[in-house]
């Protein structure tokens, strides 16, 4: 029974501590699904507290799954850990029934499930809960019980703290298809091979006697329209085909016209500033825009692109309010959300493959990329020329390209300042993760005394 009870809190343990980190790191990915679920069940006045309950329940669950991997505080977190999986294997079996979200997001980006493959997953992890749950009494305290509380104080304080430098940076690990290093067209091909959508299609028909409907398939409809009318076709989707990891990316200008073929094939630099919803933006990283636009006309292999999903009107609006001198580009608000958890966002992109990401405080500061920039973009020649800035607007003639600097020199070394930056961040990372983990292992470990106890 005691090597029983150890594989329920290693299944039990390992389970919610990755499912807790993964939610951790991302706590905008989660107020996103948190926000999916306060609609779903029209609780829409929580929509402005999505963030708090995400990084509330993520840092709960990874502190939930460490305390029963160490063995800390049994007795009452078993109870808290019956509790908490009675209420979610409850929630997932309505969510599969009724499907008001479409994916429970119980393991973030990381692994994605339907929301039965969810259910299932909670029955099979119920069985090791009350395991654990029934020989509860049977186990002892590892270490003295305030040490035990302040350890537990300790780990909750640390993965909100993960959870908050996450929210107001970028994720230290993405689980998304738009990390760092992607070459994008590679993830929207589809293979030759690979499996395509089923649907099953019923159609129904109106017997013209009884003026009753019936239901048939496509292999055994009425062929007597004397006698049955045609009413309509209904068709359900069967079996999902394959989907590649990145399958909506698509930027179109104000005209609608398609750039993301010029964006992705470019060999020049691409550098994406994204807003899913501009009412929401920071305004003031915004209106720092202004003089990278202005940049771009200096730079003959540099583009910038600010994209959103905001409506026309309110783009306008907002360029008035906040004195933004260029034009958006138009693109999905949930691939905006998905490229990257900031708004605004910046992405570089360049000969297709995402070069680098930055949340909207951590973007470099122009002088940072190159001194004499900010002096070079002050110095524009279009604002001493008010009659040409509007003849460009009113689109009588192009926008100047002044091919003054080359954008690359700055952005090789720049990029790579910021590519050790995030690389030292995971070692760290890793480095507290893998003591975590030796910790939880030699805990695991049994000496002759607890044997003898327990």
């Amino acid at each position: 029974m005691k090597q029983i009870r150890l594989i329920s809190r290693l299944i039990i343990g390992v389970t919610f501590i990755f499912s807790g980190f993964v939610k951790a790191i991302d706590p905008l990915g989660s107020a996103y699904k948190f926000s999916d679920y306060f609609t779903a069940f029209n609780l829409d006045f929580l929509q402005p507290i999505t963030i708090v309950f995400a990084i509330l329940l993520s840092s709960f669950e990874f502190v939930l799954g460490l305390v029963i991997l160490l063995g800390y505080l049994k007795r009452g977190s078993y109870w808290l850990l019956l509790l908490f999986m009675s209420f979610f294997t409850l929630l997932t079996f309505f969510l599969a029934l009724f499907n008001p979200v479409s994916d429970c997001g119980c393991f973030g980006d990381a692994i994605i499930m339907t929301n039965w493959e969810t259910f299932f997953k909670n029955l099979v992890l119920m069985v090791f809960v009350l395991i654990l749950f029934g020989n509860r009494e049977k186990e002892k305290d590892v270490l003295h019980k305030n040490l035990e509380k302040t350890l537990v104080f300790l780990f909750f304080a640390g993965i909100v703290y993960l959870s908050v430098y996450s929210y107001f940076h970028l994720p230290i690990i993405d689980f998304r298809p738009y990390d760092i290093g992607t070459y994008i067209p590679d993830e929207m091909e589809i293979p030759e091979d690979a499996p395509v959508d089923e649907y099953k299609t019923t159609l129904i028909y109106r017997n013209k006697i009884t003026d009753k409907e019936s239901r048939f398939s496509v292999k055994d409809y009425p062929g007597d329209t004397a006698v049955w009318e045609f009413v309509e076709s209904e068709s359900e989707l069967v079996s999902k085909g394959y989907e590649p990891p990145i399958h909506d990316f698509v930027v179109a200008d104000q005209n609608g016209n398609d750039v993301t073929d010029h964006i992705l094939g470019s060999g020049d630099y691409s550098l994406l500033v994204i807003s899913h919803d501009l009412n929401l933006a920071d305004s003031a990283y915004l209106a720092k825009l202004n003089s990278w636009v202005k940049l771009d006309r200096f730079a003959n292999d540099l583009e910038v692109y600010p994209i959103t999903s905001t409506t026309t009107a309110e783009i306008e609006k907002l360029k008035e309010k906040w004195q933004l001198n260029y034009d958006f580009f138009t693109a999905d608000e949930i691939m905006l959300k998905t490229v990257i958890r900031s708004n605004p966002g910046f992405v570089l992109i360049k000969n297709g493959t995402i070069i680098g990401k930055w949340a909207k405080r951590d973007f470099p500061e122009l002088e940072h990329w190159n001194s004499d920039w900010p002096e070079l973009v002050d110095q524009d020649p279009l604002e001493y020329d008010p009659g040409m800035a509007m003849l460009i607007e009113n689109g009588v003639m192009e926008n100047p390209d002044w091919n003054i600097i080359r954008f690359d020199k700055s952005a090789t070394r720049t990029v790579s300042e910021e590519s050790h930056n995030q690389i030292e961040q995971k070692n760290w990372l890793i480095f507290i993760l893998t003591v975590l983990f030796i910790v939880s292992i030699l805990q695991l470990i049994p000496n002759r005394t607890r044997y003898n106890r327990g």
